[in-house]
């Protein structure tokens, strides 16, 4: 089981269609089931979750900052974690990173620089951008790819976490695809 954790602003908000539905779609369709449940609603791992997918965002919506409390349990897991744009932010937070400025609109190219299961080897690719901010490479990471605005794949070196500025929903569901894999051939927690 993939738990999709929705950090939209509210629960039920208009924006769950174009950012969490996707990801679910996209799960399923790799051969994982998956739950859904908005930040404000869990304190705690479920059990037998194989993996975790942080979705993205509105552009304005960052209300998920204002809560860093809330993802307190995820420091505890040890299962595979993809953050996506607003979920890289918050993976970026737990590991000493910082959220700074840099927006970018549409799209633009990625350049991956190390060789990584989930984003295969090193290449540019095209990929859709919707954020206001980035983060700095939190201690403990490695950067995986960037682009001329900011950092947009990094991956933790002392747990499975990796976080992608870029909406993989949108051009590049091979990246959703990938991190399942990686999550359904390990142990649930």
């Amino acid at each position: 089981m993939i738990l999709l954790l929705d950090l939209c602003f509210r629960e039920g908000s208009l924006s769950f269609p174009e950012f969490v539905s996707p990801i679910r779609r996209i799960v399923e369709k790799s051969g994982g089931e998956a739950e859904t449940i908005h930040y404000s609603d869990l304190d705690s791992l479920p059990t037998g979750i194989s993996g975790i997918i942080l979705c993205g965002t509105a552009l304005k919506d960052n209300s998920y900052l204002e809560h860093p409390d809330r993802f307190c349990w995820l420091e505890r897991s040890r299962i595979p974690v993809l953050g996506i744009c607003a979920g890289m932010q918050v993976l970026a937070r737990l590991l000493g990173g910082e959220v700074v400025r840099a927006p970018e609109i549409g799209m633009t190219e990625v350049k991956v620089t190390q060789k990584d299961v989930v984003l295969g080897d090193e290449r540019i690719f095209p990929a859709y951008e919707l954020h206001n901010f980035g983060v700095t490479l939190p201690p403990g990471c490695t950067e995986l790819a960037g682009s001329g605005c900011c950092i947009q794949a990094f991956l933790s070196r002392e747990r499975p976490w990796w976080g992608v500025m870029f909406h993989p929903e949108v051009r590049n569901e091979w990246v959703v695809e990938r991190f399942v894999g990686v999550s359904l051939s390990g142990p649930a927690d």
